[in-house]
């Protein structure tokens, strides 16, 4: 790419709130002028050039993609940006896991804002690789490259002003930095008490009633669609009143969805709806840049030169994608090369047997298991009891009616596993495995009997981690995931591919889900209602408490 360049396109301008014909100058990674041609009305004959996306929220770790290989993906579709949380890694590895991203991500041209992870170990009631303490997050906040406190998943320890969680906002406070918040169902004076305590932001809302409430007592509100949990539909029509108070963000993208498209198709769709185009850019594209303060252009003269050039703002097709006056992306085809990586990963592999996952009936006549549901696009559940299948003298998985055996496996040390039951995932044979568990992230498994179970979890452990599908027969896949446990550094479109077809074997053993792997990572997701299984076992999430699986 040259020092400087010129391009004409219909300049989209988020400050002034017009769309007129302009000569955009770029010079040393910078727009060193930008000269209107004097029209007052977009020229049809020209593209537009309007300030590239960011992604207000995502776990880059849960695109099973290192941060330099998720980049090379995103940025194909107007991805300038992301603020990222890497919680994930930081639940296996502690801050070692932070720099490792901080380092992957400086190796390509494209701006990452990571955070310093607010809870590691997410909940004292499941088994984490490391903990992330006060000290360790003002040890981070001494890196211009944190830029926000991440989200606060306590927040009954906010409402209760503990001592520890309030010490963490306060050197966010200290040092400058926004407090990110996760209050899934919080509403009223609860939502008050948590905004006061100084949490910014909140991407758990699935009600459009549940975020006015956070708006009314000064959040912002990011609407999320990832590949698991989708609360666009629920969310934009927000838009129109509060479009200056919103974003939009992915959360978890899974890697086959990531070649599709990322924040670019909650553009689309909301335009697609009859919402104004400059307030959807707005969301899009400058409230993230101005919350989290970050060094991204805007494309006024004197910002860093990231902006995007699209055929129409109908259906957005990216053209290019600059950062800092490169062209990183060009007509649907990354321009940056595959760099390579180290990889780090704190892993104890410990093979399994069919037996580890029986469940004994009890020696009453009946008894009754406690069945998690699990529902597509949805981090939440529900309970259910019911009774249970029992053959023999032991308690078995239901595959006619949808009842299957989920069971979680401790991956830091040995230790005999957590099993429970769930419906939802719709197995008819087979099993899947993942060393993808939010968020301590041991090995969560779902399958319809204990063989299969079993040899899911061995395939995972052999591995020191991946993604694991057995079906009869003998078919049977596995992905790696060699970084923590969590990524691959391989070229992401290969990763996807490979994604694509373990996720297509899932479907073939016969789960209806939108993204199956995806769902089983969030099934040890302790802090989101409302019956969830961890390593330790079965967890009332509106209790706050361990329950028994059979009854």
């Amino acid at each position: 790419m040259p020092v400087g360049f010129q391009l004409t396109a219909n300049v989209i301008d988020l400050f002034a709130n017009t769309i007129t014909p302009a000569i955009l100058l770029v010079a040393d990674g910078r727009i060193a002028a930008l000269t209107h041609t004097g029209a007052t009305t977009p020229d049809p004959a020209l593209p537009y050039a309007l300030p590239g996306f960011v992604d207000a929220h995502v776990h880059v770790e849960s695109s099973l993609l290192v941060p330099a290989e998720f980049a090379r993906l995103a940025v194909v579709h107007g991805t300038v940006a992301t603020v990222s949380d890497p919680h994930e890694i930081g639940n296996v590895l502690g801050v070692e896991g932070v720099e490792f991203m901080l380092e992957s991500g400086r190796q390509v041209p494209f701006k990452f804002c990571f955070g310093a992870p607010s809870c590691v170990p997410a909940t004292p009631f499941e088994t984490a690789g490391a903990e992330i303490t006060a000290a360790d997050i003002e040890q981070l906040f001494q890196n211009p490259e944190i830029g926000y406190l991440a989200e606060m998943m306590n927040w009954p320890g906010v409402l209760h002003r503990d001592k520890l969680v309030m010490e963490k906002i306060r050197l966010a406070q200290q040092y400058g930095r926004p407090v990110d918040g996760h209050a899934p169902g919080l509403r009223g004076t609860d939502a008050k008490r948590y905004a006061e305590a100084g949490i910014s932001t909140d991407h758990e809302c699935f009600t459009a009633e549940e975020a006015l409430d956070k708006l009314a007592v000064g959040m912002k509100i990011l609407i999320r669609e990832g590949s698991a949990a989708r609360n666009f539909d629920a969310l934009i029509e927000l838009l129109p009143e509060h479009y200056e108070h919103l974003m939009f963000c992915s959360d978890d993208k899974h890697p086959d969805t990531l070649v599709l498209g990322h924040i670019n198709q909650l553009v689309q769709r909301a335009v697609a709806l009859g919402h104004d185009v400059l307030k959807v850019l707005r969301v899009a594209c400058r409230n993230p840049v101005e919350h989290y303060r970050l060094p991204v252009g805007l494309l006024r003269e004197n910002d860093p030169a990231d902006f995007i050039v699209v055929n129409n703002l109908i259906d957005f097709r990216v053209q290019q994608t600059y950062l800092n006056g490169e062209l990183v992306a060009e007509n649907g085809q990354t321009r940056i090369p595959s760099v390579p990586g180290r990889e780090v990963n704190n892993f104890h592999a410990h093979m399994v047997a069919p037996a580890d996952f029986r469940l004994p009936a009890p020696s009453a006549s009946e008894s009754v298991i406690r069945v998690i549901e699990c529902f597509d696009g949805q981090l939440i559940t529900a309970r259910h009891d019911v009774p249970a299948h029992v053959e023999g003298s032991l308690v078995m998985p239901d595959v006619a009616q949808d009842i299957l055996k989920l069971t979680v496996v401790n991956r830091y040390h040995a230790a005999p596993p957590a099993v429970a039951f769930i419906k939802g995932f719709g197995l008819k044979r087979g099993a899947l495995a993942s060393s993808v568990g939010h968020d301590s992230h041991n090995i969560t498994a779902v399958g319809c009997d204990d063989e299969s179970i079993a040899r899911a979890v061995n395939l995972v452990m052999e591995a020191k981690g991946g993604l694991a599908a057995v079906g009869a027969n003998g078919e049977e896949l596995l992905l790696p995931l060699p970084v923590a446990g969590l990524m691959s550094g391989q070229d992401g479109y290969r990763v996807a591919a490979d994604y694509a077809a373990i996720d297509a074997l899932s479907r073939r053993l016969g789960s209806p889900l939108g993204a199956p792997f995806m769902t089983l990572s969030f099934m040890a997701l302790l802090v989101i209602p409302s019956l969830k299984l961890s390593d330790k076992g079965l967890f009332d999430g509106e209790s706050f408490r361990f329950v028994e699986a059979v009854v």
